[in-house]
């Protein structure tokens, strides 16, 4: 559907954007298509979408999916929606924010699924983690957020944008950039550029013997960039020096590491590592 077309529907009924909901639409039918496409939507899929918006991207998943069903916040686009989805009957609208959903009982009800979204940048990590940590029929992510999160997202280790929600991540996701999006392609613009980014979940992605050690290890490796991995980890888990240094030392660390420096698969060994050493106390 054309920019000036969704325009002149959003000013027929009356539609007014709302900051707080983190509303920037996206019209342009190319883009549109390219982002089903790298969500790799066919026939066969079901699409779950967060904060469909004035339904653009919906239309374009709809026309690929078996099925879409979209999560909107703001009901005041309930009458827009009625518009622009008009005669799409493979997608189904729930006005609830998806945040506030319990995971286990909402994919009671799901085959396996996708998740395809335009994402508000304020819910952007809260939401890709809620997915990453609790959801048991997500097969993959594929959403539009702020590009230097995108750039996080999906960091090496030993760079700068690298940190805590990359090892997090990475846990169980395999994180690529497919496309970046600048400004200019939404309305109202933003403030900053995008880019979309494909998480592809898969159990054991980095295999550990246990994933709570292993998010407690990467929440104490970043809680102080400027500490040394021993510090912080003495800290975390109320140990001696020598008893952290002897795991660091034999995951082939030394006391003056940083957290940084270490993959999602060094965090790995070293969270088990330290559950070796809690078994043992």
């Amino acid at each position: 559907m054309e920019d000036g077309k969704i325009r002149d529907i959003l000013a027929a009924n009356g539609f007014s954007f709302k900051k707080r909901f983190g509303q920037n639409f996206i019209t342009d039918g190319n883009l549109l298509a390219a982002i089903a496409e790298s969500a790799g939507v066919d026939g066969d899929s079901t699409v779950v979408e967060i904060g469909c918006g004035a339904g653009t991207l919906t239309a374009a998943l709809a026309a690929r999916a078996k099925r879409v069903v979209a999560f909107e916040i703001d009901r005041d686009l309930k009458p827009v929606l009625a518009c622009t989805l008009a005669g799409v009957e493979n997608a189904e609208v729930v006005f609830r924010d998806f945040s506030a959903v319990d995971m286990r009982a909402f994919e009671r009800e799901m085959p396996p699924y996708a998740v395809v979204a335009n994402l508000p940048y304020y819910i952007t990590t809260p939401l890709v983690m809620k997915f990453i940590e609790h959801s048991q029929k997500c097969l993959s992510l594929t959403v539009m957020v702020q590009e230097e999160v995108a750039e996080r997202f999906c960091a090496q280790a030993g760079t700068p944008e690298y940190g805590a929600i990359t090892a997090a991540i990475a846990l169980r996701g395999t994180c690529s950039i497919v496309r970046r999006v600048p400004r200019t392609m939404f309305f109202p613009r933003p403030n900053v550029d995008s880019a979309v980014v494909r998480i592809d979940i898969r159990e054991g992605n980095v295999k550990v013997r246990d994933a709570a050690m292993y998010k407690k290890v990467v929440r104490a490796a970043f809680a102080s960039r400027r500490k040394t991995l021993e510090n912080n980890l003495m800290h975390a888990f109320g140990l001696k020096r020598e008893e952290v240094r002897s795991v660091l030392v034999s995951c082939g660390h030394d006391g003056l590491t940083r957290g940084e420096r270490l993959s999602p698969r060094h965090f790995a060994r070293l969270a088990d590592g330290f559950t070796a050493l809690d078994k043992q106390n």
